[in-house]
């Protein structure tokens, strides 16, 4: 087992976690706004509207990258964005351009039990290796599915997203790598 498998995954959502979208910016001390096109969101966009043509507004903090790869994890982003997120997120706010993803089979698919769309295709990826999932959607019906069908430790951490990653955030997964 390399080094990187030793470790377990942190799997990274961008909305919510890093784009704290419902947040009032002048209350985000270290974000700044940038106007970026993921395909996932332009593709719900009417072409040639403003919208699609200014792009979506995402709220990133430069500091969050270097604290992301201080963590004793394998980082892989768990977003809509797939690898748009290399691409667009990972250079402004210092991650490597190359993290693994996933790729999801349907985008925001309608789960028969109620489950968050990514949660089933998420433990499917992860194929047993420990992991911290950070998401602003995560719910108690998903905590319990992942207990009850992951045989690896895991950490839900639900993010709000008027606020972001925080630093009891880093804490809490600092502290459950420490433990794994």
């Amino acid at each position: 087992m390399t080094t990187a498998q030793a470790r377990p995954l942190l799997l990274l959502d961008v909305d919510g976690p890093l784009n704290p979208y419902a947040a009032r910016l002048p209350q985000l001390r270290g974000y700044r706004t940038h106007r970026l096109h993921p395909s996932s969101w332009l593709s719900r966009q009417t072409p040639g509207s403003r919208a699609h043509r200014w792009g979506l507004r995402v709220y990133l903090n430069a500091a969050h990258g270097p604290r992301l790869c201080s963590l004793p994890y394998e980082l892989v982003w768990a977003t809509t964005w797939m690898n748009e997120a290399n691409e667009m997120i990972a250079p402004v706010i210092g991650l490597p351009p190359d993290l693994p993803f996933i790729a999801w089979p349907e985008l925001f698919a309608t789960d028969p039990d109620g489950l968050y769309w990514k949660t089933r295709p998420l433990l499917k990826w992860a194929a047993g290796r420990p992991f911290a999932w950070v998401d602003d959607m995560i719910t108690d019906l998903d905590e319990t599915y992942v207990r009850d069908n992951h045989d690896s430790p895991a950490l839900l951490v639900r993010v709000h997203p008027r606020q972001g990653l925080r630093a009891a955030d880093f804490r809490t997964l600092t502290q459950w790598a420490a433990n794994v």
